[in-house]
């Protein structure tokens, strides 16, 4: 099958873990600050295993392979992440968005509704993992794209119970949570698609991609998990998540790879 329909559909059907993570609302509207703040760190962990074992260390190996020196390839590699990282942040500060327990950040839009900013969040946060899955597909090994897209299916799940859990705290009716977590994770197909189809028609930018994905993954570990762990006062509880998570995506791609 092409490519890009692989990519496409792999970073679709990682995006429904936020659907399939919602259900449990249909049972309960609420969790524990504990658990919320282990599902938070291991979502963090994942990404954060996913940025080294699936996109720094076949970024760097693809850079080798095109003629770069060990020096070439870390600089090109630390190039794009740090380019990955600035769009991140110059997406959260030119784009009105709210986070669930860090509050309000970007340009004040008044007569924007407060859903809407929650779902310009989690855009922001989705987006980077569907380009991450596209990128992995991208690359001349697929199992990296079957690794990316496994893991990143598996953070959205509690992913998307924490964003169902809070619109219901904030009364939201079961229906529209559910409704929303599923449209958030959607997201990652268009990450997906620019990813699987920018590096594979143009393969020098492979290790540019798997670089530019791995840094905004970062600045959404840096700049939202761990603050949002923090803020919440569950930090130990959000690192048991991280380490967890961590473990999981490394065996994942390790076993995959």
């Amino acid at each position: 099958m092409n490519t890009i329909v692989v990519g496409l559909w792999a970073s679709t059907l990682a995006g429904l873990g936020t659907g399939v993570g919602a259900l449990p609302i249909l049972f309960t509207r609420r969790l524990s600050t504990r658990i919320q703040g282990i599902l938070l760190g291991f979502g963090g962990g994942v990404m954060l295993a996913a940025t080294s074992f699936s996109l720094i260390l076949p970024g760097v190996e693809s850079a080798i392979n095109q003629g770069y020196s060990n020096l070439g390839a870390a600089l090109a590699i630390a190039a794009g992440l740090l380019l990955g990282g600035a769009f991140l942040w110059y997406a959260h500060n030119h784009f009105p968005h709210e986070h669930f327990i860090k509050g309000r950040e970007g340009p004040n839009l008044a007569k924007l509704e407060r859903i809407w900013l929650f779902v310009i969040a989690i855009t922001l946060h989705n987006l980077p993992e569907g380009l991450a899955v596209g990128v992995g597909f991208g690359a001349d090994d697929p199992s990296t794209g079957y690794a990316l897209a496994t893991g990143i299916g598996l953070q959205n799940i509690p992913e998307g119970l924490v964003v169902a859990i809070s619109l219901r705290s904030l009364n939201y009716s079961v229906a529209y949570s559910l409704g929303v977590s599923l449209l958030t994770g959607l997201v990652e197909p268009v990450g997906g698609l620019i990813g699987v189809t920018v590096v594979s028609i143009a393969q020098p930018l492979l290790p540019w991609g798997m670089a530019f994905a791995a840094g905004a993954m970062l600045f959404v570990i840096a700049d939202e998990i761990i603050p949002e762990t923090q803020d919440k006062g569950i930090a130990q509880e959000g690192t048991v998540g991280v380490m967890v998570g961590f473990a999981v995506m490394m065996v994942l791609d390790i076993a995959l790879g």
